[in-house]
């Protein structure tokens, strides 16, 4: 298996910036998309756990289009094959200072294009030691 081919790594990267920017503008639309439409999606985040694209709408449909703000660090996208990736982020709020969010996200190719299958949101207290 081929590892980190580099046209897989810009399309995937692409795709996350495209989710990046749809997060933060509440663009609905486009994080619906960016999901696969299927009862075996998940996400958990850092109060839900949703299972199903269906319960990930919802959740997207009814949550506040404010303080949605912030800035990521320390982004890895590895691709494994042509048709997996994994993008994980760091994210910091002004809004939460102290604390860091972490997100990991698994992408499959389709035949529809690049889909979130699986995502993990949860948020820690910043460690003092970065590699902890």
């Amino acid at each position: 298996m081929q590892v980190d081919l580099p046209d897989v790594l810009a399309e995937v990267t692409e795709q996350f910036a495209r989710y990046e920017k749809a997060l933060v503008t509440n663009d609905v639309a486009v994080l619906d998309e960016l999901f696969r439409p299927d009862s075996r999606t998940l996400r958990y985040g850092g109060g839900e756990n949703l299972y199903g694209y269906d319960e990930i709408m919802a959740f997207r449909a009814a949550r506040p289009s404010t303080g949605l703000m912030r800035r990521t660090a320390r982004t890895v996208i590895t691709s494994y094959g042509r048709d997996t990736a994994v993008a994980s982020t760091l994210f910091y709020r002004d809004s939460a200072p102290g604390k860091v969010g972490r997100q990991m996200q698994t992408w499959v190719r389709f035949p529809e294009g690049w889909k979130i299958v699986a995502a993990h949101v949860s948020v820690i207290v910043e460690p003092q030691d970065p590699s902890k």
